[in-house]
């Protein structure tokens, strides 16, 4: 095995993501409860009690909600920066074993190697991340590369580059803008911070992403948090029709309460 990844759930109401190793069980975000987090596992044939560490990307509760149960499970690392746990803490009357990193660091855990880049979101100091394990030219574990990219205003440079060599990308694709515009729902000030630069990547911008990048590298792309209200799948689909992917790549569009298969990407 070199890398299996599944989608436990995505969208405003939660989002989390199991990534296993040969040597390590991490979550990346975890944005349900306890309880929530351990009936998805159970789906894939996985519990908390093996899961080693849990990476934050930021501290909105949509990412982080599962933080307030972990005293029940004192073995998990959460690994998050010093922003993002120091908002997180002060709500806890008991301490984590928080794993600070600086954002932009690169650093690694069992047999994964992991990198932090900053993302413009309206969070203290959020993050996206990059995994990766095995070993180039290694055919019984290659190599293998996870980019985790969510929440979102914009796409600066730095993340093109981030996101261009791996195999597995899971990005937003939150709204459709027409949707968003006529949201009875959702007040206009509301509405500015969603589709602002500090807020969510629409439909458009994040096909604007895939053809700008276009990588032979992608195996996987996942388009994750989409909007209840905002978006619809056939909106996805339809913005995505005809993207710049290479032969081969899938294009998963990842619904809200829906769990992906545990894939094995050897």
């Amino acid at each position: 095995m070199s890398m299996k990844f599944c989608i436990l759930g995505t969208g405003s109401s939660g989002n989390c993501a199991l990534l296993q190793s040969a040597g390590a069980r991490v979550l990346v975000d975890a944005g349900f409860s306890a309880r929530k987090t351990t009936q998805l596992l159970a789906s894939v044939g996985e519990s908390l009690d093996r899961i080693d560490a849990i990476f934050l990307t930021h501290e909105h509760g949509d990412h982080s909600a599962i933080v307030s149960g972990l005293n029940r499970h004192p073995h998990i690392k959460v690994f998050a920066n010093a922003a993002t746990s120091r908002v997180l803490q002060e709500k806890l009357d008991f301490r984590p074993d928080w794993q600070l990193f600086q954002t932009g660091a690169r650093f690694r855990f069992r047999d994964l190697d992991v990198e932090s880049f900053t993302v413009p979101h309206d969070a203290q100091d959020p993050v996206g991340f990059l995994f990766a394990t095995g070993a180039d030219g290694d055919l019984l574990t290659p190599r293998r590369r996870l980019a985790w990219l969510t929440d979102l205003g914009h796409c600066p440079q730095h993340i093109h580059e981030r996101i261009r060599e791996v195999d597995i990308l899971v990005v937003e694709a939150n709204h459709c803008s027409e949707l968003l515009k006529n949201d009875t729902k959702r007040p206009w000030s509301l509405k500015q911070r969603i589709s602002g630069r500090h807020g969510h990547l629409s439909n458009q911008s994040t096909r604007a992403l895939l053809d700008s990048v276009a990588s032979p590298s992608w195996r996987h792309v996942f388009l994750t948090h989409l909007s209840r209200d905002c978006n619809s799948p056939e909106a996805v689909r339809l913005a995505f029709t005809g993207a710049s992917l290479a032969t081969g790549c899938l294009l998963s569009v990842v619904e809200p309460g829906m769990c992906t298969p545990l894939h094995d990407f050897a």
